[in-house]
């Protein structure tokens, strides 16, 4: 789904509103998980806000031409959540009747898990949606970009841990990148940053947008780690 944006919008992000394909089994799997329950069950709704920040201008000298201050706005789930305690996420949550849609779900969800100033932000596209199996949400992203920049923190430390200002540069950094498997067999790609291990849907949604902008650059794609142990290695656990 497209949305209207504005024209001045930064030509680095031009391309993150188009969708890339599938980088990753998990994503594969979840598509394919959707279809196979959509006979059995109505996923609830939900939506996350792929919130990109960074200097209007492209680097000419970079690919896809991302500044060197580009960053994305991700979360950490408290330990004591029910479900996906600890992981790292997008703001989001689920639909509210009172919402109008997607963007709506999407904004208003980070602005109570972050303190985020709405005004400052602008919606680029809404992407497909991707099913996800533990909590049976159907995720929306919504791909925005930060022309505004707020102040951000944790606002309820029983539902979040961490609110980070991620740059780019670090979960593009080769040395950083790498595949995980779960005990069920599916990979996922994943970004080791911050002391964090950013990896499931987050890290394919993110793997699909830095290959559809043409941010990437070559990493191994044959580096495929254990999913407890790649947790361990920075304090996670499922």
């Amino acid at each position: 789904m497209t949305i209207p944006v504005p024209e001045d919008i930064p030509k680095w992000l031009s391309k993150t509103t188009e969708p890339a394909a599938d980088t990753s089994d998990t994503l594969t799997l979840a598509r394919t998980l959707r279809r196979a329950m959509s006979l059995t069950t109505t996923p609830r709704q939900a939506a996350v806000l792929v919130l990109f920040g960074g200097s209007p201008e492209a680097d000419p000298a970079a690919p896809g031409g991302l500044p060197a201050d580009a960053e994305v706005l991700l979360t950490q789930r408290a330990a004591t959540m029910r479900q996906h305690r600890g992981q790292v996420a997008f703001p989001g949550g689920a639909v509210d009747p009172g919402d109008t849609g997607p963007i709506d779900t999407a904004l208003r969800e980070a602005c109570e898990e972050t303190g985020l100033e709405r005004s400052g932000v602008e919606p680029l596209a809404v992407l497909p949606k991707l099913f996800v199996p533990p909590s049976r949400f159907d995720v929306t992203p919504v791909v925005a970009y930060w022309r505004t920049p707020s102040e951000v923190g944790v606002v309820d430390e029983s539902e979040t841990e961490r609110v980070v200002r991620v740059p780019l540069s670090a979960l593009l950094d080769p040395a950083n990148r790498f595949l995980v498997r779960g005990s069920l067999g599916y990979q996922s790609p994943a970004f080791q940053v911050d002391g964090m291990l950013v990896w499931g849907l987050t890290g394919g949604i993110l793997a699909g947008i830095f290959k559809a902008a043409g941010w990437e650059h070559d990493w191994d794609h044959k580096d495929v780690r254990d999913l407890e142990t790649a947790l361990a290695d920075v304090g996670m656990t499922l």
